[in-house]
């Protein structure tokens, strides 16, 4: 009977697996959208989110934000034309990590996953006769981890906004 038991709780042990990291959910919607430049300008290509060890990196191809009201909205692809990239960090990140010209050595990137495939949508308004606000949306937007696990519950739908002048 002692050797079953043994047997059992040798058997539980050994079948868990506590070494993998999953990610469930990735949720930058209630997080505002930065970038390095003090002013945004149609030049602009590199934008980001951070929510305290994690950051979501958006590289738009060039020519998607003009100061001009769009007839609709500016698709650009992922990855043909533009990237997105979500990574997790060691611990918490500050905007110095992305906007330094050396970048902090701590803290250090534990997964990095690009966006495999979707789209970015940006659609932009004159707010008066020199400013034009760009609302950047990602749709169908999929990414696949090294153990090519989708993660599928994805909260990032509406990137944020940005105004140019």
């Amino acid at each position: 009977m002692k050797q079953v038991l043994l047997l059992s709780i040798l058997a539980i042990l050994c079948s868990c697996d506590d070494g993998n990291l999953f990610i469930e959910t990735i949720d930058f919607d209630s997080v505002d959208i930065q970038t390095c430049e003090s002013t945004v300008t149609t030049e602009s290509t590199i934008f980001f989110k951070i929510n305290d060890d994690e950051a979501l990196i958006l590289t738009l191809q060039n020519g998607v934000l003009r100061n001009e009201v769009s007839e609709g909205e500016i698709e650009s692809t992922i990855p043909g034309q533009s990237q997105l990239v979500y990574r997790i960090f060691s611990d918490q990140v500050s905007n110095s990590y992305f906007c330094d010209a050396v970048p902090p050595i701590d803290p250090m990137v534990t997964e990095e996953i690009e966006a495999e495939s979707g789209s970015i949508f940006v659609s932009t308004v004159a707010l008066d006769a020199e400013s034009f606000e760009h609302t950047i949306r990602l749709d169908n937007v999929s990414f696949v981890t090294g153990t090519d696990e989708r993660i599928t519950d994805l909260r990032i739908n509406e990137f944020g906004t940005v105004t140019t002048n």
